[in-house]
């Protein structure tokens, strides 16, 4: 929630500073400022490349911040991470009472220290040492070196002089203690804003885990043959769908018996989830390539059917009623009106497409995939790899943005009339 608010708060902080900054930069004589443009003209919406700048060093330093990244320059309070102490107060059964000191060191995950020698000091109650890593917690029997145990009647009833009973808790400057209902103490030194490695990694640790894969490879296959067999089954799937979808979409606009036919069909499958054919997807067509590809196949089917059909329903009637008038022919019709006019839709459902696409992949993936993005994450997931998961997710997006930004220069080679009358 934290790094939420954060984001919001420097979301809008910055866009008022860059608005100031342009009004106070921009001349009120040139041109650009004299022209005028219509609210809602998606042609004058652009990308604001500062925003975008803006926004991608946010997230990459909220990122470094809240993992501690030696990359950032800012970084949040983190764990507690040294030594420390506090005090516990026992009381026997004829109500006697002595405090015992527990010095604590709290050591970097996967850099066991020993526990600090400490001196018992005088009194029933002797003083205990204990060392845990960051980010966890341990039992201790404070005592277990008493000269007047649990066993005999003694409890514990204070810690740092503030009162706990089994299931209390009291705040210490290092952390916390607790208590559980059997009476034994529990210590969780301060865990602070900064998330630990497991959850999410620091960007370095990811970028480490890249070159390693890239020069070793994981589970027997190079980092590119992975993404390759994801790009392959993603291509393959999405242009069997194109391929299929786009004549059954303009069969469907064009046809009445065609839209009667398929349109329950096609309603039907498109609000359901690629995921939820995975187990018809293995008892059809086994564990093999032909699965993965056919589930891929599916997620883009009814995409582009949809985009086709609205292409052609979205043909302005009075451009066929010119052509008509002009003696063209129903052939001459639907190559030189409808065809190009549905081709911004074909394309817009084209770039939906592939992004179902892409996120369908890891779940094809999951059937038995030796190889491929999706399969690299799901068998570091098992491991609790986040490192390699969020280095999966980072490739999956900057190709999947790739194909879309080469999908857009495509459409403005082949569609240069969009959004023109």
């Amino acid at each position: 929630m934290i790094p939420f608010l954060i984001y919001v708060a420097i979301f809008i902080g910055s866009f008022f500073a860059v608005k100031a900054i342009a009004k106070g930069m921009t001349k009120t004589s040139d041109f650009t400022s004299l022209k005028t443009v219509t609210f809602g003209d998606e042609s004058a919406v652009t990308p604001n490349k500062v925003a975008s700048i803006i926004s991608i060093a946010t997230i990459f330093l909220l990122w470094g911040a809240f993992t501690g990244s030696w990359l950032t320059p800012i970084h949040v309070p983190g764990p507690f991470q040294g030594e420390g102490a506090f005090t516990y107060t026992a009381q026997t059964a004829d109500g006697t009472t002595d405090d015992a000191t527990v010095s604590v060191i709290v050591h970097a995950v996967g850099e066991p220290v020993d526990a600090p020698t400490v001196e018992p000091g005088d009194g029933f109650a002797k003083n205990d040492a204990m060392s845990l890593a960051v980010w966890r917690s341990d039992l201790i029997r404070v005592d277990r070196n008493d000269e007047v145990t649990r066993d005999d009647g003694a409890t514990v009833i204070a810690v740092n002089g503030q009162p706990i009973a089994p299931g209390g808790e009291v705040s210490i400057d290092i952390g916390s203690v607790s208590m559980t209902p059997k009476g034994t103490l529990n210590f969780e030194p301060a865990k602070g804003w900064q998330m630990e490695p497991i959850w999410l990694p620091p960007p370095e640790q990811v970028v480490y885990r890249l070159w390693n894969i890239a020069k070793d490879g994981y589970r027997n296959f190079t980092l590119f043959e992975h993404l390759g067999y994801s790009l392959f089954r993603v291509v393959v799937g999405f242009v069997l769908g194109a391929l299929v979808g786009i004549p059954l979409g303009y069969a469907m606009g064009l046809s009445n018996w065609f839209r009667g036919w398929f349109d329950p069909i096609v309603e039907f499958m498109r609000p359901v989830p690629p995921l939820a054919l995975i187990p018809l997807i293995i008892i059809w067509f086994g564990i093999g390539e032909t699965g993965k590809i056919i589930l891929l196949f599916l997620a883009s089917l009814w995409i582009m059917t949809i985009s086709a059909r609205s292409g052609v329903s979205g043909v302005n009637i009075s451009k066929i009623h010119a052509a008509y008038s002009l003696g063209a022919s129903k052939a001459q019709i639907m190559r030189h009106v409808i065809v190009p006019n549905s081709l911004p839709e074909i394309f817009t459902g084209a770039r939906v497409a592939m992004g179902v696409c892409w996120g369908t992949v890891v779940a094809a993936e999951l059937v038995a995939a030796e190889q491929g993005a999706g399969q690299m994450i799901v068998a570091a997931s098992k491991f609790q790899l986040t490192d390699i998961v969020i280095m999966g997710i980072i490739l999956i997006g900057i190709i999947g943005f790739g194909i879309d930004i080469l999908m857009r220069w495509g459409e403005r080679v082949l569609v240069p009339w969009k959004g023109k009358s």
